[in-house]
Parts: structure tokens; sequence; C-alpha cells
């Protein structure tokens, strides 16, 4: 009995390869970190020793580390180039990550044609189109040199080959799920052969001086696809995000071994191709001669970037015992905390019985709290029929108390709607230094706020002292 019965040492173990939680039996989901297929079998790790090898390059003082072969390589494209920090260093390996069709090929392919050279050809690889089909976006788009090559291949040694004879400068591989090895076992796109697939092409950049762009598929929460092991690998991560019913594109550094992860790049995507926005604001307002009721402008950061952002409302009638609350572009939370102030502190009884829509021009996503300030002011000229005045922007938190509070970068975001022709701005206390020639209205709470709405046609708003007497 005792000879049929296995040890416990031989007995197999399994451990989560995201999180590293161990179990003496196969699950498919983590408890732990609560990952879908991370679960695999292992062995008791033998003692072993590493025995001293040859040395191949001598440890330096790091100041005497030549530093120049780390220079970045612009790309061509200046917004791509604002967020990699200055462009492409030799040897880095970037993963691009979006929803499909949101412009990833698009806009790679118009990176390898403008950052080839004779000195420094471009491989471009793709495992998910044929050529012919890759050629014909070229042509539509204008991304043709003679220094840019093109393979369609979905084996890994296929595609170290073609670095042996093209020996490029730049590799695009598009997409890192599509390759598989074949001394790995695993469909392609597996965890085991994405992580082989990555590491091979990683050693291969950094032994050539290769720069390398990874395209990666996305899950259905937005997260990037795979083991959370290829960005640790890797040396910059992007996230290429946008409505696809809009044109505007955003890339937003995650990861970034060679710069600031704040930095935003805008782009446009029409019928010729995909083009920077070095000025992006005019995509976000509507211009017009006179001002609208229910309209009301703010400028929001997107990371270091400041972006000049219209908001709109619209209050009817309703018609239902439950008024609908309807929002595009905002956080429906966040615009009914609003809500609630408005009529809590602000004393606007009449938004509690009336269909309320609330929505940004462009497609801009607002989400930080320095647009709570506009909101307001955009709900209640709605629900008062009165336009606010002209060239003015509201920046601020709103807090439950009915509290303007401060945010970050307010000298930045007035700097901005300067530059844009903007004259007048609702700021919380103390902003600091004011560009010149901009008139700044200080706001401590709602009831300063409201007051700059007309008194002459104002239904809804409070009345201070003066007026109840």
């Amino acid at each position: 009995m005792a000879a049929r019965t296995k040890s416990t040492k031989d007995r197999p173990s399994y451990r989560c390869t995201e999180c590293g939680w161990q179990t003496a039996k196969w699950l498919g989901r983590c408890p732990e970190c609560q990952a879908w297929g991370t679960v695999e079998e292992y062995g008791t790790p033998a003692v072993r020793t590493t025995a001293p090898g040859r040395v191949t390059t001598s440890a330096l003082p790091i100041g005497q580390v030549d530093g120049r072969q780390a220079t970045a390589r612009r790309t061509g494209v200046p917004e791509l180039d604002r967020v990699l920090g200055g462009g492409l260093v030799p040897g880095a390996v970037v993963l691009v990550a979006g929803e499909p069709g949101v412009g990833k090929s698009t806009l790679l392919l118009d990176v390898a044609a403008k950052s080839a050279s004779a000195e420094h050809p471009t491989l471009y690889v793709t495992g998910e189109e044929s050529a012919s089909q890759v050629r014909l976006r070229a042509d539509r788009i204008g991304a043709l040199h003679d220094h840019l090559y093109l393979a369609a291949e979905t084996d890994l040694a296929a595609v170290l080959g073609h670095l042996d004879a093209v020996k490029p400068g730049l590799l695009i591989l598009d997409s890192v799920q599509t390759v598989a090895s074949p001394e790995i076992d695993g469909a392609p796109g597996g965890m085991a052969q994405v992580r082989e697939v990555a590491g091979a092409l990683i050693r291969a950049s950094k032994e050539r001086g290769m720069a390398t762009l990874l395209v990666g598929h996305v899950t259905k929460d937005g997260a990037i696809a795979g083991p959370r092991l290829l960005e640790h690998l890797v040396d910059v991560v992007l996230h290429f995000e946008g409505d696809r019913h809009a044109r505007l594109r955003l890339v937003r550094g995650i990861k970034n071994r060679y710069g600031a992860t704040d930095e935003v790049g805008c782009f446009e995507l029409h019928d010729e191709g995909i083009t920077g926005l070095a000025d992006p604001s005019g995509l976000f307002l509507t211009r017009r001669d006179e001002p609208v009721p229910g309209t009301c402008l703010t400028v929001t950061l997107e990371g270091r970037r400041p972006l000049v952002a219209e908001v709109q409302s619209l209050t009817v009638d309703s018609q239902l015992p439950s008024p609908r609350r309807t929002t595009s572009g905002l956080e429906t939370s966040r615009v009914s905390m609003v809500l609630a102030v408005l009529e809590q502190r602000g004393r606007i009884a009449a938004l509690g019985k009336r269909d309320i829509y609330s929505a940004t021009v462009g497609g801009v996503k607002l989400s930080e709290p320095a647009a709570d300030l506009a909101i307001a002011l955009a709900l209640a000229s709605a629900a008062s029929d009165t336009p606010l005045p002209k060239n003015l922007v509201a920046i601020g938190e709103v807090g439950l108390a009915g509290e303007v509070r401060r945010v970050t970068g307010v000298q930045r975001r007035l700097t901005e709607a300067h530059r844009l022709g903007f004259t007048h701005a609702l700021v919380p206390s103390d902003p600091g230094k004011v560009p010149p020639g901009m008139k700044v209205l200080e706001v401590a709470d709602m009831g300063d706020a409201l007051r700059v709405l007309p008194r002459s046609r104002r239904r809804d708003a409070p009345r201070d002292d003066e007026d109840r007497r």
C-alpha cells in the first residue's frame, strides 16, 4: 500500500503565472487575481548551482558608459515622438495596444514609411493580413518608400530569417498574438507562445540595436490581452484609444523607460489616413456668432496637455414618472452628483422634473473633476434658458457642500484658454499667475458661480439676500 502511494514531493503542483498563487489541483481561474487560464503545472525545482562564466563586457563606472548609442531617433510623426519622449531609442521594444479598428495598423504603417531610410530600412511584418492588403492601405495613405520592406509571416523562425536578410533599423510586427514558434506547444496567441515570441524579438532587438514596435490585442474590458509579463518585458507600453464614430484618436503612454508617462498624442483619423493634431482643441468646440443656452467651455488636461472642450446640456419637460438622465462623453454618476448639488445648494428645483441630456462636442471624454463647474453652469444655463457670457471658460471641482475646489494645473489651463482667445474665466480661489489681458473671477461656491447668469432672464437661479428684500 505504501509503495502505491505517491509521496508529497512527487505530487504535481500548480501555480498562477500572474500572481504566483499555488495549489495542489488545477483550476481554470485563479482565486487570488481572478485571471482565467493562468494556472499551470510546475514540478518541484531541483537544487542547482551556476558556476561563474566568462564575462562578455567588463563592468564600467556609470560615468564612463557611452550614452550616445541610446539616443532617440525621430519617427517622422511628431505626435508619436511626443509620447515616446523624443523618438525611438535603438534597441527599444514598444508595445502598442488598442481596440480593433481604432487605427493602430494605419498609424504604424505611416510610421514605417516616414522612418525608413537607406541607413535604417524598415521591416513591416503582418500576421493578420496578406501583403497585398497592406499594400492597398499603403497606396491609400501614401505610405510607400523604397526602403520599406513588407512580409506576411506567422512563423517566428521566418521572422528572424527576415531580420538577417533585411537588417532593419525598425521592425513592426502586427500583431504579436498571430506569430507562433514551432518549438513551443500551443496555439498562436496563447500565453506560452506570446511569451516566447516576445522574448525572442526582445533579444534580437537588443543584440542588433533595432527598435521594435509590437501590436497587441486587447480584451473586451480594454486591458492588454495576454500575460502581464509581456508588459513587464517591453520598454514602452502605448495605448491607442478613441471612439470609432469620432475622428479623434489619443495615444497614451502607460509605461516608458525613456520618457514621461503623462504625455498624450492626438491624431485625426480620416479617409486618407491618420494625421497628428498639434492643436486639437478645434475638434471640441462649436463656432457660433452668439452664445447659446446650455453650453459652457472648460479646459481639461490630457496628461500634461491642456485641451479646451465644450459641455452641452438640454433640459425639457418630462412626460415620464422618472425623468431621463442621458450623457455622452461624461460620467453619468458625476453628472448626477452635480445635479444634486444644483438642486440642493443652488436652489434650482426645476431640474428634478425634467429630462436632462448632457454631452461633449467632438467625441472627447471628460472624466476629471475639473469639468464639474462647467457641467453645473451648462445645466443651470439650460434650465433657465439663459446663455452664459461669450468667451467664458469654467474650471473647478464641485463638492457636495456646494463649494468650488481647486484643481491641478490652473495656470496651464488659463494659458491655453488665453491663447485660443478666451477673455474671461471662472476659477476657484487663489488661481496663481493669470495671463495678461484675461479677466478671472474667483468663485468659492455655487452661489458665486451662478451669478454669472444674467439676472434679467434667470428663472431658477437662487436669489441673494438683497433680492429677497
